[in-house]
């Protein structure tokens, strides 16, 4: 009769490692107060401390979804934050913070042709909570 009680404690024991684990939209808003803000402020309209010191302005990032036809770029996003589409964008002041944030796990996006591509969490949350601040 207690083996019975056995799974049941194990999962309680899990459901509470996942409650104690930061929502997508938190780690998000974190990493995005740790390394935006300074340039694209505390709102992501690009009015940052140090906005005015930078070469180029920083981007109100609260109007990617408006300035890509009411979808928001996700992979696009992505690649930007990382440094992976510097190539294609050219000379832009923005570091790149792919190495930043690789620590920690991964989840696999969904490409769009059927497979799915590895993607580090916190990658992910970041442009989550970006789209979480869309106009």
């Amino acid at each position: 009769m207690m083996k019975a009680y056995i799974p049941l404690a194990a999962l309680g024991v899990g459901l509470a490692v996942v409650a104690c684990t930061p929502s997508p939209k938190y780690a998000g808003e974190q990493l995005y107060k740790e390394n935006c803000t300074s340039c694209h402020g505390d709102s992501g309209r690009g009015d940052g401390p140090i906005s005015d010191q930078l070469e180029a302005p920083a981007p109100d990032l609260t109007l990617i979804t408006q300035q890509n036809g009411g979808d928001f770029p996700i992979v696009d996003v992505m690649s930007t934050i990382d440094g992976y589409s510097r190539a294609r964008i050219g000379d832009l002041v923005m570091p790149e913070f792919g190495q930043e944030l690789q620590a920690g796990p991964l989840v696999f996006l969904d490409t769009g042709d059927g497979s799915k591509t590895p993607t580090p969490t916190r990658l992910f949350a970041l442009a989550e909570y970006l789209r979480s601040i869309q106009r």
